[in-house]
């Protein structure tokens, strides 16, 4: 189903929130969204296939409708089993039928907050746009908690719409970001409005930032893998 949420002028926009209508709409909010998403999913699953041992976990948090479990299901086929968490409701709804209709049974959603989640015996995490959504003075306690329930040689895939700390970087990959969207057939209105909804809701980071807390939580070191204006996508390590 194609996005419309924010086409009509009807009213300001209430802050964005992941309920229904957003759950219908969001293979094709993403997409359409988030430069470089795409080539992130397919991806993970390159990434599970060299890090997930038998018998081990993975866990999706805050997995939305579950793209990031099915690409790592594709790939690891039985390997291990797959936790797949969000805090809402709709989206968990939606992916408990299309794990039923697809047979993949080793992916097991549930209703959860993320910071409540426990981590255990894992050789994969992903927080694929999640973090953003968590308050900020919450993020450090929800990455030393995965670093924790991480085996040795376990990774953390924490993808980002980050900040930048040079203003004139940052307003150009805003701008380029924008271009982006309206290619993919958004308009000015639902650009300024999508963007009213979510600047109190969704708050970005630096790359510097996000390094250093993941190094702070007990990961022994990150990398960028992927970056696409201003979404990029790390690979942590657990030793």
């Amino acid at each position: 189903m194609r996005d419309q949420i924010y086409h009509q002028q009807d009213a300001a926009p209430a802050s964005f929130e992941f309920n229904e209508a957003v759950a219908k709409v969001f293979p094709d909010m993403i997409a359409r969204s988030v430069p470089g998403y795409a080539a992130t999913l397919r991806l993970i699953g390159s990434i599970a296939d060299r890090y997930v041992t038998s018998g081990s976990r993975v866990y999706d948090l805050g997995c939305s409708l579950g793209a990031g479990s099915f690409s790592v299901q594709r790939q690891i086929g039985d390997r291990a089993e797959i936790t797949a968490v969000d805090l809402s409701s709709a989206m968990i709804e939606a992916l408990k039928r299309e794990v039923e209709e697809k047979g993949f049974s080793n992916i097991h959603p549930k209703v959860e907050d993320v910071r409540e989640t426990e981590i255990e015996n894992a050789k994969l995490t992903l927080l694929n746009f999640t973090l953003q959504f968590v308050p900020v003075e919450d993020r450090l306690a929800l990455l030393s908690r995965i670093a924790e329930g991480t085996q040795p040689g376990g990774v953390l895939v924490l993808s980002e719409k980050i900040c930048f700390e040079d203003p004139v970087v940052q307003e150009e990959m805003r701008r380029l970001h924008e271009a982006f969207k309206k290619e993919n057939g958004y308009s000015e209105l639902e650009i300024s409005r999508k963007r009213a909804a979510i600047e109190k809701v969704l708050i970005p980071e630096s790359i510097a930032v996000h390094q250093a807390r993941l190094k702070e939580a007990g990961f022994s070191r990150s990398q960028v893998w992927l970056q696409c204006f201003n979404f990029v996508s790390l690979l942590a390590f657990r030793d």
